[in-house]
């Protein structure tokens, strides 16, 4: 087949692979993670559900699909607010921020668990483990964060301490991101 013909159906795929995921998160944020039906799905992307079934087996899959997708979007925010610090502690703050506020919005509940027991989500939390533990380190070398604790666990304390945002209000997210700055200090 012709490159172009290729490209013309890849596109295509991706195409109905996002409205899927997009209908789905609609779904979501609307009736919650346990109401949504693979006939909603279609409905609300538009396709059938035949056609739906071609490209996910059944509703977990679309809803994994949906988390892996919000996963890769919260990882881009966290790379993008590192990439605004001016220094090495901006940076290292600008992540902690955003990933305090990405967790203040977290649903909690069974379904969103089995959502988490996904090999994508082991490999996230690794990045994300290593990407926090990577700023530590670099602010150990030029701003003022302790070194007597291996950079490794401070980072495990602060995604442990910044988990606990979800429901806060702004206000207190950004004390406890204040407080974790702190604890690192030496």
């Amino acid at each position: 087949m012709p490159r172009l013909w290729n490209a013309t159906i890849e596109a295509h795929r991706q195409a109905v692979r996002d409205a899927t995921l997009d209908a789905a998160q609609q779904l979501v944020a609307e009736r919650g993670l346990a109401s949504v039906t693979m006939s909603q799905i279609a409905e609300a992307t538009g396709i059938g559900r035949a056609t739906l079934y071609k490209y996910f087996a059944d509703v977990d899959a679309v809803l994994t699909a949906w988390h892996e997708r919000q996963i890769h979007r919260h990882l881009h925010q966290l790379a993008q607010a590192r990439a605004g610090g001016e220094d090495a502690a901006g940076r290292l703050r600008a992540v902690l921020e955003t990933y305090a506020l990405l967790c203040r919005t977290h649903p909690v509940g069974d379904l969103v668990a089995g959502l988490h027991r996904g090999n994508h989500v082991a490999q996230a939390h690794q990045h994300l483990h290593d990407f926090v533990t990577e700023l530590i380190a670099d602010a150990a070398r030029t701003a003022g964060v302790r070194t007597d604790v291996p950079a490794d666990e401070l980072a495990a304390y602060c995604l442990h301490a910044l988990g606990a945002c979800t429901g806060m209000a702004e206000e207190a997210v950004h004390r406890l991101v204040t407080v974790t700055l702190a604890g690192l200090r030496p």
